[in-house]
């Protein structure tokens, strides 16, 4: 009981502490801005130097380290809160995402688009892989759960189709191309072509499918070891490149 006693004075009198220490600092300002209308500035120095050396003396400096130890608990605990719940910066690791990202560069997580809103068919997210601890991956979103996708070559119809249009889009009937709900999803710029075929499956209500940009040098959900993830293991949404700065850029 008696340790519940002085615990209870030690903050009583650190509050108090404070409490004297913030009405010093209102009345200091006060009283400059009266100095400055009526006295000249070297006055007003003299009276400064003398008022500090007045407020060193009375400083009760486990008081004082006991304000910075508080005041870098709280910026550190504001810190996590925003990391955990608002953004994150995160390094590409890798030419996975090239050229959409790039090797070494540091983008922008944001984390409040999953926590109030839905995940997004084609969003460049930060995940985590089944058995592979705290590391983290960045990877476009490609599906979500009850989407149909394969990959595939083009079909004979659909080749004679693309040939008779001319070709626009430059593809080719020796590569792979990603398909969702039976639409071919158009290849993002200088991404590679698929390595291999991937069978045609149904998404279940928590499976969400990713894969890099640079397809044919990236390992994602169409390895056995990845697979379609759960939800919990999506993290945040890419919004900005962040560095460096001369690369400074929105993600798409």
């Amino acid at each position: 009981m008696q340790t519940e006693k002085n615990s209870t004075n030690f903050w009583k009198e650190y509050r108090a502490y404070r409490a004297q220490r913030k009405q010093a600092e209102k009345e200091e300002k006060k009283l400059r801005r009266e100095e400055r209308k009526n006295l000249p500035a070297d006055q007003r120095a003299a009276n400064r130097k003398a008022r500090a050396q007045v407020r060193k003396e009375q400083t009760v400096w486990k008081w004082e380290a006991l304000s910075w130890v508080i005041t870098l608990a709280g910026a550190v605990a504001v810190a996590l809160l925003l990391r955990t719940f608002v953004a994150e910066p995160v390094r590409v690791d890798g030419d996975s995402m090239s050229n959409t990202l790039l090797d070494h560069e540091i983008v922008l997580e944001s984390k409040l688009d999953y926590l109030f809103g839905d995940l997004q068919r084609n969003d460049v997210v930060i995940c985590h892989y089944p058995g592979r601890g705290g590391t983290l991956f960045v990877k476009r979103l490609v599906a979500l759960p009850g989407d149909t996708v394969e990959i595939r070559r083009l079909t004979s119809a659909e080749w004679t189709q693309i040939s008779a249009d001319g070709n626009p889009d430059g593809l080719s009937p020796l590569c792979f191309y990603l398909y969702v709900n039976g639409q071919r999803v158009p290849n993002p710029e200088a991404m590679g072509s698929e390595p291999s075929a991937y069978p045609l499956r149904t998404l279940g209500e928590n499976e969400y499918l990713v894969i890099g940009d640079n397809r044919g040098n990236s390992h994602d959900s169409r390895a056995n070891d990845v697979g379609p993830l759960e939800r919990s293991y999506i993290l945040g949404k890419v919004r900005q490149v962040i560095w460096p700065l001369s690369s400074w850029r929105s993600v798409e």
